[in-house]
């Protein structure tokens, strides 16, 4: 894995007769490595989440983590996987061992077969220094919790699994949810999602480093919405044709937002690109 953005003199130095640090050379990085690239803003502005832990004045950061071939197809045959990599996986996992929550719609739970967060030994003691639990809960959108609530994801978490839903969601659906363990979070006042109340909810929860892993819909939701800050994107480099969606569908926004590169890696022709929103 290589570093191609920001540019530093470490960046340039292989052209010179070395690389002190390796950010540039072709070589597997650690997981304290990119963990260290993928760090949560520390900086206390309005939405951010503080160092060291976030407290109730500490707002929220979301980002999502998503994948595209070159031809813009966010999935194969209805999953992720077939598109991605070795590396894009060890940066998937980063992204989970750094989050307070990873937010899924039911479509994608479904299709990729999600399972609880696991506690990763590797992000053990950055996890204790900024004050969160073993492992990420896991909340699933759905407003009509048509979801399978004997699965693992709710029955065996290591940390509660959330289910986020709207104010009308049947009744009958909300008590099972319960009954298997699940924490009901209501984010809407008729039967869908508020994507920004979403966000509001699980901040006042304390879970405010933020990460969705999709899919297109509810990626396409959080857009919409004005609340995603940042977008970690890979960049397969395979060509799929045919009509697989895009990272993010639903309807478009009125005028474009502008996010700016913070910083692309590359590795066996993959990028691994993250993007920020330019008022955060």
């Amino acid at each position: 894995m290589r570093s191609l953005f920001p540019v530093t003199d470490l960046t340039t130095s292989t052209s010179e007769g070395g690389d002190p640090a390796g950010s540039s050379t072709d070589r597997e990085w650690s997981l304290d490595e990119l963990a260290e690239a993928y760090a949560y803003p520390t900086a206390p502005d309005r939405r951010a989440p503080v160092a060291g832990g976030a407290g109730p004045s500490g707002g929220s950061w979301l980002r999502a983590n998503m994948v595209s071939t070159l031809d813009g197809a966010a999935q194969h045959d209805g999953r992720s996987q077939p598109i991605s990599c070795a590396a894009d996986m060890r940066i998937f996992g980063t992204l989970r061992g750094l989050a307070d929550v990873v937010i899924a719609g039911a479509q994608t739970v479904r299709q990729e077969g999600y399972r609880p967060a696991r506690a990763r030994e590797a992000f053990a003691a950055r996890r204790a220094a900024a004050g969160q639990g073993p492992a990420p809960a896991v909340a699933v959108v759905s407003g009509s919790l048509e979801l399978d609530f004997s699965l693992p994801l709710f029955t065996e978490p290591l940390v509660p699994t959330l289910v986020l839903t709207g104010a009308a969601a049947p009744a009958d659906r909300i008590a099972a949810a319960r009954k298997a363990g699940a924490e009901v979070v209501f984010a809407g006042d008729g039967a869908g999602v508020d994507p920004a109340r979403a966000v509001r909810e699980l901040a006042d929860r304390g879970l405010r480093r933020q990460l969705t892993e999709g899919g297109p819909r509810l990626l396409g939701q959080f857009v919409a919405a004005g609340v995603l800050d940042e977008l970690c994107l890979t960049i397969s480099p395979m060509l799929t044709a045919g009509d697989a969606q895009r990272i993010a569908g639903g309807p478009g926004v009125a005028v474009p937002e502008r996010f700016f590169l913070a910083s692309l890696l590359e590795e066996a022709g993959f990028l691994f690109s993250r993007y920020r929103r330019t008022d955060s």
